[in-house]
């Protein structure tokens, strides 16, 4: 075991116990297979499943994991049209399983998002039974404002780049605190308890993901 190999499961094993003190789940996986396995696990063969935009949730090969499986999947990127593309994202606010990261998780166990349609946190919030959420420990940072900090200046600039949309930090690569018509900064969303159990699981990943 490397040094940040180490560091990471002796930081998760603090973070879980933040989680469950909020009435979520906690668990860590020192490998993307490893978590890939442990989130398949959770999910019931014939399950619906749906999933928010998510780097991490391609590069930990998630996405293809429940493609693959044997799930009712719902997909919004196999719509025809713009019109079905609305109605899968609506449809998914209802599955069995919702799967997405966090653009962070703060050391005291609160999810920090920041979405720009709002359907990724609406599900997060309520709707389907069952969130889970893998997440890279690249994405752990000290409190709230340090998330924010962190989603403004290394995940939205990307992201814009990722979504070919127009906006100053996809230009400029810096937080103009912008109301562009593509900001993807629309709503906040912190997470600190979740009232129902055993309905939001927190996947720790020992490797960088993501954005």
């Amino acid at each position: 075991m490397t040094p940040m190999e180490a560091f990471y499961e002796a930081e998760s094993t603090s973070i879980i116990k933040h989680l469950e003190r909020r009435g979520m789940e906690g668990y860590y996986c020192p490998t993307s297979a490893e978590a890939v396995s442990l989130a398949c696990s959770f999910i019931p063969p014939g399950s619906t499943v749906s999933w928010g935009g998510s780097e991490t949730l391609i590069q930990c090969g998630m996405l293809d994991a429940v493609k693959n499986g044997d799930y009712e999947v719902i997909d919004r990127d196999s719509a025809s049209s713009p019109q079905e593309r609305s109605q899968l994202m609506h449809q998914a606010l209802s599955a069995d399983f919702f799967l997405m990261s966090s653009n962070a998780v703060t050391k005291d166990g609160q999810l920090v998002n920041i979405d720009g349609n709002g359907n990724r946190v609406a599900a997060l919030i309520y709707g389907p039974a069952c969130v889970l959420l893998l997440v890279g420990m690249n994405k752990i940072v000290r409190d709230v404002p340090e998330a924010i900090s962190r989603i403004h200046e290394q995940a939205a600039p990307p992201n814009t780049l990722r979504l070919n949309l127009k906006t100053p930090c996809s230009v400029t690569g810096v937080c103009a605190d912008c109301t562009s018509k593509d900001c993807i900064c629309a709503q906040t969303v912190v997470t600190r308890f979740n009232r129902t159990p055993g309905r939001i699981k927190v996947i720790l990943i020992g490797e960088t993901l993501g954005y």
